[in-house]
């Protein structure tokens, strides 16, 4: 069974999550991880959720203040054993939650154009593609997404 739970960003399960994370984009993404690394710093992210199974970290995710009404979702990772069975979908829907508990109604997100089953993920959520925002404009390999919370179809 999946269980989610509400941390920060100094977690030692939630390290250990980021640092595969960040091992597989520096694979994906090559010389461009110097550009991203920079937008992924952990001191500014204070509302995580974690998911386990049996008290194993099986996947991650994050949100952090973007603008008045908008939260950033950041870090999200499921490790590759874990993956297709779900975990994913259901961290972002527990971000997507908190998201509204804060008071905020929109999540926007950048992943990358090498990361097609991130791509896959946000699209399967309700996520549409929008023009990328902020640091990644003009960026080739981002692309940037927005939902709505108040005006999506929750499953």
């Amino acid at each position: 069974m999946i269980n989610c739970v509400r941390i920060d960003s100094a977690n030692k399960d939630f390290l250990k999550l980021v640092n595969e994370l960040d091992a597989d984009l520096a694979e994906r993404d090559g010389s461009d991880r110097a550009f991203y690394n920079q937008y992924n710093t952990l001191d500014v992210i204070k509302h995580v959720i974690l998911a386990y199974e049996n008290d194993i970290p099986a996947g991650c995710g994050a949100i952090k203040h973007f603008s008045g009404d908008t939260m950033e979702v950041k870090r999200m990772f499921t490790p590759l054993k874990f993956r297709s069975r779900g975990i994913a979908s259901m961290v972002l829907n527990e971000l997507e939650k908190w998201t509204l508990e804060l008071g905020y109604v929109k999540c926007i997100l950048e992943t990358g154009k090498r990361q097609p089953e991130a791509i896959a993920l946000y699209k399967k959520n309700g996520y549409k593609i929008i023009p990328n925002y902020g640091q990644y404009i003009g960026i080739e390999n981002s692309v940037c997404f927005l939902k709505d919370l108040n005006n999506s179809d929750k499953k």
